[in-house]
């Protein structure tokens, strides 16, 4: 190809895209000719990784700017694409429709905050940072703001944020890798580590930037495909979004036969795993806590340093402003499937009118399903005739939300090359955000915190050093963390939420748009924000009385507050900024000319 590589990016990625597809039909064949399930679920995952793995080695770099914001040189539409894969986590492929599919109605605060999040990200935050310069969220703040305390407690959210993050994108890896390995969860908590790894060490941003593209494209074919099969063959044609109504409406009427709801008297793993009312929104209560879990994820997504690092590599402010309305595009596509994808699984299962429904169905027929079986062998679903009729009950099976994605082709009867393209989507909807996770901590902690504030006459060759040393070190410790499971991967992904909308939201946004904010106003809404709420997540996840309500999914809504109030009195208490600082500040809301700081870091 003539040109230079982002000229030729549509053709490059097009070719990749065609030769997925020429995969995927291979698959298709080989299955057709007598391949085992296993073999091609094995197949599709290890392909994959291969290619993730070749992208990130031929873009290693050992140039700073490439490292930390891929040159400053990717287009909008690529960046946008990065940054769906980037955001299309483990959470948002694996978990999102299984929190639907047992929570109903209530989950879709997650769809709601986390697409409304980039309204926030696009009219207050990117296009500014992008404008200022920096290579890191710290980086900003301890600009704009002044001294390295600052930068050092931004560091500290920013670290605790993202790694309760990327703990819940390997919980995902894991789960991926048992199912299609066939081996315990803490083994595949290591493979799927081993891939993140591969992809992110030697080329940092621009390594991860071209990884990320290509696993958007696996992503979203294997997410829309599994729903396009399941909705043609129950009669909602091809395009199920706008079609479903019907499927929930009988949902409904099933659920109210078969007690949905009613206790069940063993559990799974330690916890009662029941379905509630699929279509029931509920009252007062129930909204206000949507507002509100919608509200933290939105401040959440404008907070998450591994996001708005995104836009810090495009090649100018308007095209950040471009790139996040791709990003919103790219992610409509999943968001907007999930729900979908949710109400006709749940219909697969409990339809007796579908030859793949097991709700009503003899014990032992369902006990004898090699579905059941394989997802039993690695510690996710059981079945239990806690009543002994020898009839399966809807309280009677048990099956761990995380895993409703990546069973839905089993449970509908799909071909086995679904499977495997399914586990391959969410390896690389996984992989791609832990890529971006860990990437974020090792570039703060070894441009904020080591060069920065430890030894800024380090050379750049010891900078990335130090950064690699650091993304192998924090994936292990994250490794380690999952295979705990102290929560599940949707748990895990509102708590990163909450810790940075607590700690780093307002302090991001003052310092665009309020020149009076100063340092003191700073350190104090970051650490009175991010103290109250980690309070509040202590205090109700041991057992303590909700405040309004509010769980521990909630806790951003503590620690906004605090930070803002905090913030605020501080910064009108004490020194307003220099007039550098506010001369600073207005550059920063001037879209033309040069990058505030532009120096060599």
């Amino acid at each position: 190809m003539k040109g230079n590589f982002i000229d030729n990016l549509p053709k490059i990625y097009g070719l990749y895209t065609g030769g997925f597809i020429v995969f995927i039909l291979l698959m298709a064949l080989l299955e057709q000719l007598g391949m085992g399930a296993d073999t091609i679920g094995i197949l599709f995952v290890a392909f994959t990784i291969v290619i993730y793995a070749t992208i990130g080695y031929l873009s290693r770099t050992m140039q700073v700017d490439a490292y930390y914001v891929a040159g400053r040189e990717v287009p909008p539409v690529f960046n946008g694409m990065a940054t769906a894969a980037d955001w299309m986590s483990g959470a948002s492929f694996v978990a999102l429709a299984g929190g639907v599919y047992f929570g109903g109605h209530g989950y879709l605060a997650f769809v709601v905050g986390w697409t409304g999040g980039y309204v926030l990200v696009n009219s207050l935050m990117a296009p500014y940072l992008r404008k200022f310069g920096c290579y890191t969220v710290p980086d900003f703040i301890g600009t704009r703001y002044g001294g390295n305390m600052a930068r050092f407690i931004a560091v500290v959210i920013l670290v605790v944020a993202s790694f309760t993050y990327v703990t819940a994108q390997i919980n995902a890896s894991g789960t991926i890798a048992a199912r299609a390995l066939q081996v315990p969860f803490g083994v595949g908590v290591w493979f799927g580590l081993a891939g993140i790894l591969m992809c992110s060490m030697l080329g940092g941003m621009r390594a991860v930037t071209w990884t990320q593209v290509a696993q958007y494209i696996v992503l979203i074919i294997a997410y829309l495909v599994p729903v396009i099969w399941m909705s043609n063959v129950q009669g909602f044609g091809i395009i199920p979004h706008f079609s479903y109504g019907d499927a929930v409406q009988r949902i409904a009427e099933l659920e109210v036969d078969l007690g949905v709801g009613i206790a069940a008297t063993e559990s799974f793993a330690g916890r009662r795993v029941l379905t509630t009312l699929h279509n029931a929104p509920g009252g007062a209560m129930a909204s206000w806590l949507f507002v509100t879990l919608a509200f933290c994820m939105m401040a959440g997504t404008a907070s998450l340093p591994h996001i708005l690092m995104r836009y810090f590599t495009t090649p100018s402010v308007r095209a950040a402003r471009v790139s996040v309305g791709w990003s919103l595009f790219f992610i409509f596509l999943l968001y907007f499937t999930a729900p979908a994808l949710a109400t006709l699984t749940k219909l697969q299962l409990l339809d007796p009118d579908l030859a793949t429904s097991i709700i009503g169905k003899s014990f032992e027929e369902v006990q004898n399903l090699t579905w059941i079986q394989k997802w039993t062998n690695v510690g996710m679903l059981a079945v239990s005739d806690s009543n002994a009729d020898g009839i399966l009950q809807i309280n009677e099976f048990f099956m761990r939300p995380d895993i409703v994605v990546l069973a839905t082709p089993e449970i509908a009867g799909l071909p086995a090359v679904i499977s495997g393209l399914v586990a391959a989507g969410g390896l690389a909807a996984a992989m791609s955000t832990a890529d971006g996770l860990l990437l974020a901590i090792a570039n703060a902690l070894s441009h904020d915190l080591y060069y920065s504030i430890i030894d800024p006459k380090a050379d750049t060759r010891q900078r990335l050093l130090v950064a690699r040393a650091l993304l192998i070190v924090i994936g292990v410790l994250a490794a380690l963390v999952a295979t705990l499971q102290l929560t599940g991967i949707l748990g895990a992904v509102a708590w990163a939420f909450c810790f940075a909308c607590s700690g780093l939201f307002f302090p991001l946004v003052l310092g665009v748009w309020w020149k009076r904010a100063n340092r003191a106003g700073a350190i104090a809404g970051m650490v009175f924000g991010f103290l109250a709420g980690t309070w509040y997540l202590y205090h109700v996840y041991t057992g303590g009385t909700p405040i309004l309500g509010l769980n521990h999914l909630r806790f951003g809504i503590i620690g906004m507050p605090v930070s803002l109030v905090a913030m605020v009195i501080v910064s009108l208490v004490t020194e307003e900024p220099d007039e550098e600082t506010q001369r600073m500040v207005d550059a920063t809301r001037d879209p033309s000319g040069r990058a505030v700081l532009a120096r060599e870091h």
